[in-house]
């Protein structure tokens, strides 16, 4: 005899969320339908802008100022929330359905400890006694993986990591065990690992309490693995739905088939370029006529633009498109750019390289006292780092946030002075220069930076954010300026109207562009790119891609490129180096970092990355815990407090970096793959090489 079906805990039908500006109103979310099960998992994923956020925000009635449902109909285990009073929904809230928002550090509230956030719904919907709600306080931050919780009870907020913050949001959320949880991006600004941790705690918080869950991601690897059914949202709308594996397998939208090929993959061709969607998500206020996704689809016909089509299909699989297709993009596009143009990876004239570092260390000093501040520890940000960059190569820097990554960056550009060790251009110690020297050895080194909204100058128009390094470095007649602007406007892909625009006037992908072009303009012979495209949708991200690969074997400008994303890494780099906690422990080409990794810890972060395909099967997780403090990092090996194949030896001396192969050296005293025949010699002439 056959299980009866599931029951559904929140049915939505026709949903319509509008937003009234000063002056327009936004369609944000239309007739959406979509009900979720008992104990399943549905996926919500589609760009910024398509309305994932507000469809989850118009569940718990949380919209911004402005915000309402005009029609449709929410029910959570048959009551009617849409049109109930605000005093009945606030019952419901944090007890019934409970949401995990997107930034945990936006979300909490600064002035309160934890431990009180996490109380506080415990004791509104439960009544229970401050005693009691301590006690469950507790018992959800255990739940969910808080270590040592008791300690952490009285600390605040920005005391934790953003992994740990996160931890304490989803602890938030499951205080009163609702039925349906919504989780809005819950890994978006967190590393692989912690990322890894974070679903894999969901996966088995939902087993264990019998939740639903709606998973609202641009993540396409996150929805892969963990959804039962998945929703493809475009411009509002519901434009495709199915289960996760046959979605992935055999998608009809073209939508869906172009944001799976943008995901740059570990085994991508780097000689050809990324699929990329063209153009951005449309206007909402109002939308257009017809499909809203034509304006971007190859297959579109006057058809599609005339009229919008309905929602159809079979066998629990509905698609809204008049050309469908039939699964996955099966050939990657043209290769760029042509053999050509490519510079070749060259040592200078002088036989060095073009960048080297030797025994770089940098510590930033922790004081005490208001008046006399006096030293008392220090944040062990780079630790001895080496390594070397040829003109014309892209050298990835990976590793977790805390590892010392963006520092290094910004000791190659200047931004940061080291406190021993070298930083060396063509054989020049640059940051030694003085005067008129310094300034002429600075534009060789620039830096693209991680949020370019924070990075540009609000008050400035992009030509004079472009100027600006032009004057400076007092390069060129007003003539000469304008038409080295325009080039490098041309060749980032951005329009001559450009120039005249505030920076707040570009979507996030436009930008990059302009951080882009303001590094180019000095033509640098270094460019260090921090976190690039960590804040972009995946189309977005494989637009910007293309042109930072494009542009670098063009112009052979040498690149440093920093990230948490592995894929992108891979995708971009010649060599990659990992750094854990100020150290630099493996450094290989991509096929040693991704397939013959010899570090435990590249290993753990490359099976921590997230497949974009439900049929591969989801690793155990590889790295647990937190990243140890940089004031005091452990004895000997630092990867050590968190290895699954740490020994007495480990604690006792430091791995010095040994051979693995041509160029491929790691620092371990029990790797995972066999050293070379210099590995019983540990490496100590200044170059892991």
């Amino acid at each position: 005899m056959s299980a009866p079906p599931a029951t559904s805990v929140l049915e939505v039908n026709g949903l319509s969320t509008h937003i009234n500006l000063t002056r327009s109103v936004v369609h944000a979310v239309g007739d959406v339908s979509f009900e979720i099960k008992a104990g399943e998992t549905l996926g919500l994923v589609g760009e910024s802008g398509c309305g994932k956020s507000m469809t989850g925000l118009s569940l718990l009635n949380l919209l911004p100022h402005g915000g309402h449902i005009v029609e449709g109909s929410i029910k959570l285990s048959g009551l009617e929330l849409v049109g109930l009073p605000e005093r009945k929904l606030r019952t419901i809230r944090g007890n019934e359905i409970a949401m995990i928002f997107q930034d945990s550090q936006s979300s909490l509230n600064p002035t309160m400890t934890i431990g009180r956030q996490v109380m506080e719904p415990v004791r509104l919907h439960r009544g229970v006694s401050k005693h009691e709600a301590l006690d469950r306080a507790l018992e959800v931050l255990e739940l969910v993986g808080l270590p040592h919780p008791r300690e952490r009870f009285d600390d605040f907020p920005h005391q934790l990591s953003g992994g740990l913050r996160q931890r304490v949001m989803i602890a938030i959320a499951l205080a009163c065990e609702p039925k349906v949880l919504v989780a809005d991006e819950p890994t978006t600004a967190l590393d692989v690992t912690i990322q890894a941790q974070i679903l894999a705690l969901l996966d088995d918080l939902e087993e264990r309490l019998g939740m639903s869950t709606l998973l609202i991601t641009h993540d396409m690897g996150v929805v892969a693995g963990r959804t039962d059914r998945i929703n493809v949202m475009y411009a509002g709308r519901i434009v495709e739905t199915a289960t996760t594996y046959r979605l992935f397998t055999g998608m009809r939208h073209p939508y869906t088939q172009a944001l799976l090929g943008s995901i740059p993959s570990l085994d991508q061709d780097r000689e050809k370029a990324l699929y990329t969607i063209p153009g951005l998500p449309p206007d909402l206020a109002p939308p257009p006529s017809g499909c809203r996704f034509a304006a971007r689809c190859a297959y579109a016909t006057d058809e599609c633009r005339e009229h919008e089509p309905p929602l159809d299909g079979a066998e629990g699989h509905l698609f809204a498109c008049w050309h469908p297709v039939d699964g996955p993009i099966e050939r990657l596009p043209t290769i760029v750019p042509p053999e050509s143009v490519k510079v070749p990876i060259a040592a200078t004239a002088n036989g060095r390289h073009l960048l080297e570092l030797d025994g770089v260390v940098r510590e930033f000093p922790v004081t005490a006292g208001i008046i006399l501040r006096r030293k008392v520890d220090s944040v062990k940000a780079v630790s001895g780092v080496t390594l070397h960059v040829d003109a014309g190569e892209t050298f990835g820097l990976v590793g977790e946030s805390g590892c010392g990554k963006t520092t290094l960056g910004k000791l190659i550009v200047g931004a940061e002075l080291p406190d021993g060790g070298t930083v060396e251009l063509e054989g020049k110690r640059v940051f030694a220069l003085k005067g008129r020297a310094l300034r002429r050895a600075r534009r060789d080194l620039q830096m693209m930076f991680q949020d370019p909204y924070a990075s540009l100058d609000p008050r400035m128009r992009v030509q004079a954010i472009l100027r600006e390094p032009l004057e400076i470095q007092k390069i060129g007649s007003r003539q000469e300026q304008d038409e080295r602007i325009t080039t490098v406007l041309r060749e980032v892909g951005l329009p001559q109207t450009a120039l005249e625009r505030y920076p707040h006037e570009f979507s996030g992908g436009q930008r990059q562009r302009v951080g882009l072009a303001r590094a180019l303009m000095l033509d640098p012979k270094v460019i260090v790119a921090d976190e690039p495209v960590s804040a972009l949708d995946v189309s977005i991200r494989s637009q910007i891609l293309n042109l930072m690969r494009r542009l670098q074997l063009e112009r052979g400008t040498a690149s440093v490129v920093i990230s948490h994303d592995l894929a992108v890494v891979k995708y971009l780099s010649d060599r990659i180096g990992v750094m854990y906690l100020g150290k630099l422990v493996e450094l290989g080409n991509g096929d040693d970092i991704y397939r013959r990794a010899a570090h435990p810890y590249t290993d753990a972060l490359i099976k921590t990355i997230p497949v974009p395909d439900p049929a591969v099967k989801r690793a155990d997780i590889a790295i647990s815990g937190e990243l140890p403090s940089p004031r005091n990092p452990p004895s000997g090996c630092r990867f050590r407090t968190r290895c699954p194949r740490a020994q007495d030896l480990c604690a006792e001396e430091e791995p010095l970096l040994r051979s693995f192969g041509p160029g491929h050296v790691a620092a371990c005293h029990f790797p995972l793959q066999a050293p070379g025949e210099a590995a019983a010699e540990a490496v100590a002439d200044g170059d892991p090489e």
